[in-house]
């Protein structure tokens, strides 16, 4: 079996990762795959053509011949600059985002393609080791306390000097998942005083843990987490609650970080327009769900929105793609782990009687955008 690997930074500008890093690869050889890769997949993430050919891939000059050659090929994200390309009987293994590319996977499963959805990765403990929403979620989190810290005008930490003591800055994460949890440790590492709220009650223990001050807002309801650990779409009424609950934290803020989402949903929206232009000049909010919509009522996917007041609304996409060369190496780990799957005692070949990869495998059309 070949496993193609293509230069994804050349249709997607915002784009540094690689989906396999050379030491992944070393090890998919070793266990009987071939690997190609396109010249300079990995250079924007510091992995040279070198580094490949001595793990043992072989490097094509362009992505035309990855998909000529592999048999299943990996990306990181929608290939949309080479999806036309793949042919019946090929495999692709990414992070599709069927809600917004769903038109495109119908076409790709009409031309007999198979598609695996990474997002589909069960959260289980076998699974673990491939979850690679977790991973990027970790470096989400971390970024975006970097990229707060980056653009607020004022110190993280407290300083004591000659010119005085400025008190260190107030941080509120929004959301504790994996990208909230590293939000809220990065946040203290950098020495802010840091509040944090979930909607799932197990989610105050965890903040607590890392050193945070849990939120606790009544909104009526406890039943707010599936089966299967995320939270769950809540209805308006809960959402008001949620957001005059959060109102006079946040006006005391000097940064905030949202991560609220709901799988296969938009993002609910946390934050209006009057609680932003309530929080004190130069204040910095970074929505790591404006992929989703966005968790404030100004968000804008991709743009900075500065408000009259001096506040900042960041709504940066691909973060993780900030943090190429580790953020390459976690995705590549849980992808090795994968694909290792595809291996069986009379050989290695793509099939769905793993429980894992039949979770990830999209079905026909009329199932793609559910």
């Amino acid at each position: 079996m070949t496993i193609g690997i293509c230069a994804e930074y050349r249709w997607n500008q915002l784009e540094r990762r690689v989906a396999l890093v050379p030491d992944s690869v070393r090890r998919l050889v070793e266990r009987g795959f071939r690997v190609v890769v396109e010249s300079g997949a990995g250079s924007l993430a510091s992995f040279s053509d070198e580094q490949y050919s001595a793990a043992g891939a072989t490097i094509v000059p362009n992505a035309s011949s990855v998909v000529e050659t592999a048999d299943v090929l990996c990306a990181l994200t929608f290939p949309h600059g080479i999806a036309s390309m793949l042919r019946s009987g090929q495999v692709l293994v990414a992070l599709v985002q069927r809600w917004k590319n769903g038109d495109a996977i119908v076409q790709l499963l009409g031309r007999g393609v198979s598609v695996l959805a990474l997002e589909n990765i069960p959260r289980t403990s076998r699974a673990q080791a491939m979850d690679v929403l977790s991973s990027m979620a970790t470096v989400a989190g971390y970024r975006a306390a970097i990229v707060a810290a980056e653009r607020l005008p004022r110190f993280f930490p407290m300083l004591v000097s000659a010119a005085g003591t400025i008190p260190p800055a107030e941080c509120v994460v929004i959301g504790a998942g994996v990208a909230g949890l590293q939000a809220i440790a990065t946040a203290r590492r950098l020495g802010a005083q840091v509040s944090a709220y979930d909607v799932r009650p197990a989610a105050q223990e965890q903040i607590a843990s890392l050193g945070a001050r849990p939120i606790a807002i009544e909104i009526g309801t406890s039943d707010t987490e599936t089966a299967g650990g995320y939270a769950k779409q809540l209805a308006e009424e809960q959402l008001r609650r949620q957001r005059e609950g959060l109102a006079p934290h946040i006006s005391r803020a000097d940064v905030v970080i949202t991560t609220a989402a709901v799988p296969g949903s938009r993002a609910p929206v946390l934050l209006t327009r009057p609680m932003l232009e309530a929080m004190k000049p130069g204040s910095v909010v970074v929505d790591l769900a404006a992929e989703s919509g966005g968790n404030t009522e100004l968000t804008r996917p991709g743009e900075d929105v500065v408000l009259p007041n001096g506040v900042t609304i960041m709504a940066p996409l691909l973060l993780p793609a900030q943090l190429p060369q580790h953020a390459s190496v976690m995705f590549s780990r849980n992808l090795t782990a994968l694909l290792q799957l595809f291996a069986k005692d009379d050989g290695i070949g793509f099939h769905t009687d793993d429980e894992i990869l039949a979770a990830m495998v999209l079905g026909d059309a009329t199932t793609v955008g559910d």
